[in-house]
């Protein structure tokens, strides 16, 4: 089994839903939704509801949420924790709260009038291009979706509401926290990498607790294997991204200074040969790098999330395989034909 720290990682599945998704310590689920939430009356109690969310018909897709629950003010939550990049996670948000919206409507007689919604995506990526790190805290980790009137430029439907939070871009030390948003994201994000809690945040009661609900030594040895499993699943994932990556460099290098070398020679025959050639060479260089670097980036990923996929053949269904990959159903019944 891998080695762990003395906390678990609040981004794994396992780390997120025992500290979030635990009826037994939902206090702090609802610490760090008020913090987060632009909501009239605070959080008092949750109610945790059924995760798997079926389509209107037998062969509608469904959708597997990892934390859903409700307030004694019937306002409702959808936490998603998303460790992989994944291109359409904006779609993937709309599509989840279809379900619970879908859910609302009631037999009989019905006036349509349905509870706020608020999705809360919690992300290990950025959703723009990446950027660089001198540029990382020049940016928002925070963003909050409405309903807009574009023309007026004021909330057209303020029943639903998507609260996206990229922790790539929260950058900030424990001498920088400015909120208690920000001991909860300081804590998500650096938990796993600690061995004793920070003085600051040690003084706070919620984030304690939830430092406490996050020691290793506190899980059951069930508990303790399901959570090396996770972690396992987890840097399988990065390591063949990672081999992945560097195959495609060095593959978009040797391609750039194939390209390079034959531009240079055309515009060599135009322009001069030697002028040409070292003109053709550095533009090609560049050029073949850039792609090269996109294309071992976009093909190290894909390869990353099959060999995840092959790996969770046995264990899970394709529904649920898909949405932990991205990969496509159709993708991941391939796999199971070639296995």
């Amino acid at each position: 089994m891998c080695m762990v720290g003395k906390y678990i990682d609040p981004f794994t599945d396992f780390g997120f839903k025992r500290i979030f998704g635990n009826e037994k310590h939902k206090n702090l689920l609802i610490s760090f939704l008020n913090d987060l939430l632009d909501i009239e009356n605070p959080i008092v109690d949750l109610e945790y509801k059924n995760l798997e969310k079926l389509g209107i018909n037998i062969t509608d897709r469904k959708a597997v949420l990892d934390v859903y629950c409700k307030d004694s003010k019937d306002n409702r939550f959808i936490v998603e924790l998303q460790r992989a990049k994944q291109t359409f996670f904006k779609d993937r948000s709309l599509y989840y709260t279809s379900f619970v919206i879908q859910e609302q409507a009631e037999k009989g007689d019905w006036n349509y009038q349905l509870d706020p919604i608020y999705f809360v995506g919690i992300l290990e990526f950025s959703l723009d291009k990446e950027i660089k790190k001198e540029q990382e805290k020049n940016k928002k980790y925070l963003t909050k979706v409405k309903l807009c009137d574009v023309e007026e430029n004021k909330v057209f439907y303020d029943k639903l509401t998507y609260y996206y939070i990229e922790i790539p871009k929260f950058t900030k030390d424990e001498k920088e926290l400015k909120n208690h948003l920000e001991y909860w994201l300081y804590f998500m994000k650096n938990a796993a990498k600690l061995d004793n809690i920070p003085k600051k945040l040690e003084e706070d009661k919620e984030i304690k607790e939830a430092f406490d609900v996050a020691s290793f030594l506190a899980l059951s040895e069930d508990e303790k294997f399901a959570y090396q499993i996770d972690m396992k699943m987890r840097n399988d994932y990065k390591n063949t991204l990672d081999t992945a990556l560097q195959e495609g460099i060095k593959e978009g290098l040797q391609k750039g200074i194939k390209e390079g070398l034959q531009k240079g020679k055309e515009e060599g025959l135009k322009q001069g040969l030697e002028k040409g050639l070292q003109k053709g060479k550095e533009e090609g260089l560049k050029q073949g790098l850039e792609k090269g670097l996109q294309k071992g980036k976009e093909e190290g990923e894909r390869q990353a999330k099959i060999e995840i996929a092959k790996n969770l053949l046995d264990v899970l269904d394709n529904e649920t395989i898909s949405q932990k990959t991205g990969l496509s159903i159709k993708e991941i019944e391939n796999l199971r034909i070639k296995k």
